[in-house]
């Protein structure tokens, strides 16, 4: 006979687990009587620190949230250069607006960008008036919203699942949402998902103020105004992704429930109005402006041609979220699948279950269907899931919860996915230095082993010590290893960084303070933020011509390939120039290295 492993759960609990035999043979938590962990006067702080629920207590663990967020957040944004394509192109179009003074119209040099709203161009365009600095602002002040809207994320999905579960649980679920591989990156770029996120979470936390308090009846009088002016911040940021995360929540609650009363505490009819005041203004000026050719755009060729078909080599079949949700969600994606395994077995019976599940199941479906796939589509389920999984540590009921027999062969696969990507980030981080900058590295050495640290830690496997510590040390290790990467690996290795080496070649060699660049072969968005706005992206004919219109000051940047149409475009033939500099990096956008030669007219 099996003798099960006994343990005890966070909160003192007796729960039945596994060792590694006994996972082997199906069961389901990995605590063995043998290697059971003591309460440590740390470990009784943590566990006091995270049970006390008093305004005190709350004002103190957002403290640490927001310190805990800024050193995860903070390194790298400093030293990494723009990415392409879509960071470079949301921070290009900010800083035009603030060149123009123009906060309706959305442009990329001269051509219109209407795929989302404006939301997220104001937000950099005040980042940069709060810095006091001009449009050519560096680029970790566009980076500071992506920050501050996962800081906000963050501190939301405490106060969600504060509300939901209560305050041990609220902590551990946002401690763990700190740490995740996808929160880490996004909130680093200066894109769209990091301040969705903050506004997506902001509402579904008062939305569920709003259901848990019809269900308990106990009002909740503030919390259905913060729902919708979030709901319209959100619709501003990134269109549709807000409404459609809480709407189908909505939906999925009534449906379970069988009962559409609850919806009224919304004040619905107040809140479309509210949504209106919101969005409405600048709507109508942007449609006056482009003369409806934002609607075309944003509706017609962004929005419904991503779900038509897969758009930008993004295209994908269903289950791509759910194979590499163990990537999306490491080093947590073991915890968040034993989470949801256990809250569908009690999904009807718990209103606090139901609320997470119709957060995500509807929301993951929809976008599972829809063909075109990017992994940060689907981040407005992730905080959720790590609720469940906090639940699924601590919650009496969740301990003692069974397996069923499938649920434990989807811990084997999301197992394995677990170990391929903690070893493919550990080999990553320990190779990578050698290719990239083709030494040896005493930092990715030390990335590797913290990655290998955080992924153990956030798999729950042996030793086992308590959840706040726990997911603590995997959140603080796997953000170091993303801070590592991108404050002193990334930055340092040149031959990624094509933009940054053709602008500074060209700063360095231009002979007048306001000469123009055009560029053959890279035209990428990157160039353009470096090294300027009026920068001309061409062909071999049109670097030719740029360098005839402006003799005195123009300069071309010919890739290799190209150099011979554009030698013989030149009015005066190739003795009419002189190569200013050359220069070769990869551009991994396209995964080919280029070689580029700086032209200009000799003197």
């Amino acid at each position: 006979p099996i003798r099960r492993c006994v343990g005890r759960s966070y909160d003192g609990h007796r729960v039945f687990g596994a060792c590694p035999r006994c996972y082997l043979l199906g069961e389901a938590f990995p605590v063995c009587e043998r290697r059971r962990w003591k309460n440590s006067p740390v470990s009784e702080a943590f566990s006091e620190f995270a049970r006390r629920d008093d305004r005190m207590a709350n004002a103190l663990r957002c403290l640490f949230l927001v310190v805990l967020c800024l050193a995860a957040f903070l390194p790298g944004i400093f030293a990494l250069p723009p990415t392409d394509r879509d960071e470079a192109r949301y921070v290009q179009a900010t800083r035009q607006m603030v060149e123009t003074g123009d906060y309706i119209d959305i442009r990329l040099q001269e051509n219109p960008r209407y795929l989302q709203p404006v939301g997220i161009y104001w937000l950099q365009s005040a980042a940069i008036a709060v810095s006091g600095q001009d449009a050519a602002a560096p680029i970790w002040v566009n980076r500071m919203v992506s920050v501050l809207g996962a800081t906000i994320a963050v501190l939301a999905a405490f106060f969600a699942s504060r509300r939901i579960f209560g305050p041990a649980i609220g902590l551990l679920g946002a401690v763990g949402l700190t740490g995740i591989v996808v929160l880490d990156f996004e909130a680093r770029i200066a894109k769209t998902d990091a301040a969705l996120l903050g506004a997506t979470m902001i509402a579904m936390a008062a939305l569920a103020h709003v259901y848990l308090g019809a269900r308990q009846n106990r009002p909740a009088p503030v919390a259905p105004f913060v729902f919708w002016v979030f709901f319209g911040i959100g619709t501003m940021i990134k269109g549709p992704i807000t409404p459609a995360v809480t709407l189908l929540t909505m939906a999925a609650l009534s449906v379970m429930d069988r009962d559409i009363s609850w919806l009224r505490r919304l004040r619905p009819l107040i809140g479309i109005l509210i949504v209106a005041v919101i969005c409405l203004p600048w709507l109508i000026a942007i449609n006056i402006r482009s003369d409806g050719e934002f609607l075309r755009i944003a509706l017609g060729r962004s929005m419904m041609s991503k779900i038509r078909s897969g758009q930008e080599s993004h295209g994908f079949p269903p289950g791509y979220y759910l194979v590499l949700s163990t990537a999306f969600l490491w080093p947590f994606a073991l915890q968040a699948v034993r989470g949801g395994m256990k809250a569908l077995n009690i999904g009807r019976l718990d209103p606090r279950i139901a609320f997470c599940l119709a957060w995500i199941i509807p929301f993951w479906i929809v976008y599972e269907l829809i063909p075109t796939k990017l992994p940060n589509y689907i981040l407005p389920t992730y905080p959720a899931l790590m609720m469940l999984a906090a639940w699924s540590l601590t919650d009496p009921i969740a301990l003692q919860i069974r397996y069923r027999p499938w649920h434990v062969w989807v811990e084997r696969l999301a197992t394995f996915g677990w170990g391929l990507v903690t070893a493919g980030i550990a080999i990553a981080c320990l190779v990578g230095p050698w290719f990239i900058l083709g030494e040896f590295s005493f930092l990715g050495l030390l990335a590797a082993l913290l990655a290998l640290l955080a992924g153990w830690f956030g798999s729950g496997f042996l030793p086992v010590t308590p959840p706040l510590p726990r997911l603590l040390v995997a959140a603080l290790a796997s953000s170091a290893v993303f801070g590592i990467a991108t404050q002193a690996l990334l930055p340092r290795a040149e031959s990624l960084w094509l933009g940054k080496v053709i602008a500074e070649s060209f700063h360095a060699n231009k002979k007048c303070p306001d000469s123009v660049l055009a560029s053959v072969g890279f035209l990428e968005p990157s160039l353009v933020v470096q090294a300027g706005t009026r920068t001309v992206l061409t062909d071999a004919m049109g670097a030719a011509r740029h360098l005839d219109a402006d003799p005195a000051c123009a300069v071309s940047a010919v890739q290799a390939d190209s150099e011979q149409a554009f030698l013989a475009a030149l009015l005066g033939g190739p003795d009419s120039i002189e190569a200013a500099a050359r220069v070769e990096a990869l551009d991994y956008t396209k995964g080919v290295v280029r070689s580029i030669t700086l032209w200009r007219r000799k003197s």
